[in-house]
């Protein structure tokens, strides 16, 4: 116990300085602006909080003492960072959304999107097939063990993917993030550490997100995203990821005909919440 909590809290203070470290850079990672990009309000906005967010969660994840899980956390996170961050910098291709890079694929036209339709979930099976410690299905170790993995996966590469559609206005993933870990189990030790870097890299982010200065990108919203699905997915009873991933996959699909800021800003509730932290200036929808 004592150890879990001396992890937690170094995962927790890692993350956070990671991550502020990488933002405080700005000026001599990206001396030419090469990550600044134009944001719904018209600001100039720069990527550098995804990279910050990605390394200072896969930091906190190479904390996490367990190997197997610790494996799963670092390649889940890593991976998805490093392809969104292809994404952000060397965008290939006009398709959009899921169906868009699929469509792309059966053209055989490779797009760092479609890159990341295939990376993502390939990395997701590999963190799902070492992390997780399957159980027995219909009396068959192997069938139990393949059934785990690929929801498990699903769940991995689905939360990363979420993430990513909700990065459109300031603090929208983070809130979201926040809230997965609110409301998803996960194991006593692997989770509490995983938590406190969630916490740490989310409160270090926060300012700079909020403020409209910076956003995760899809490098921080595939990296965030990645690693709370893998926190969830490496514990989660086996009805419980199947209920979750039918969930990932019925706002993935809603995500193709509907748009997720047009609904926040129908809904006073979710609007309330999306606005809140957010200047004046970068409340409109």
């Amino acid at each position: 116990m004592i150890r879990t909590i001396v992890l937690t809290a170094v995962a927790a203070a890692g993350g956070w300085g990671v991550t502020r470290a990488v933002l405080a850079g700005r000026g001599v990672i990206d001396r030419r602006g090469r990550l600044d990009r134009t944001n719904h309000a018209g600001s100039t906005v720069s990527l550098i909080e995804g990279p910050a967010v990605a390394a200072g969660l896969t930091t906190a994840a190479v904390l996490v003492a367990a190997p197997s899980h610790r494996t799963a956390a670092v390649t889940a996170t890593a991976v998805s960072g490093i392809l969104g961050f292809v994404d952000d910098v060397a965008e290939s291709g006009s398709a959009k959304g899921l169906r868009g890079h699929l469509g792309a694929l059966a053209r055989g036209e490779i797009t760092t999107g479609a890159l990341k339709v295939i990376g993502i979930p390939a990395a997701a099976l590999l963190a799902a097939g070492v992390g997780r410690r399957p159980e027995p299905l219909g009396g068959s170790a192997a069938l139990g063990a393949l059934t785990d993995t690929v929801l498990a996966a699903g769940v991995i590469a689905g939360t990363a993917n979420l993430l990513n559609l909700l990065d459109l206005r300031p603090g929208r993933a983070l809130k979201a993030g926040l809230l997965a870990l609110a409301i998803g189990e996960s194991s006593p030790r692997t989770g509490t550490v995983l938590t406190g870097g969630a916490l740490g890299v989310i409160a270090a982010a926060w300012p700079d997100d909020l403020a409209g200065s910076s956003m995760l990108g899809d490098t921080g919203a595939n990296a965030l995203g990645a690693y709370l699905g893998t926190r969830y997915a490496l514990s989660a009873s086996r009805p419980r990821l199947a209920l979750e991933l039918t969930l990932l996959g019925a706002l993935t699909l809603a995500s193709e005909k509907v748009s997720f800021t047009a609904v926040i800003a129908r809904t006073p509730v979710l609007r309330e919440l999306d606005a809140w932290g957010r200047p004046a200036a970068l409340v409109s929808p």
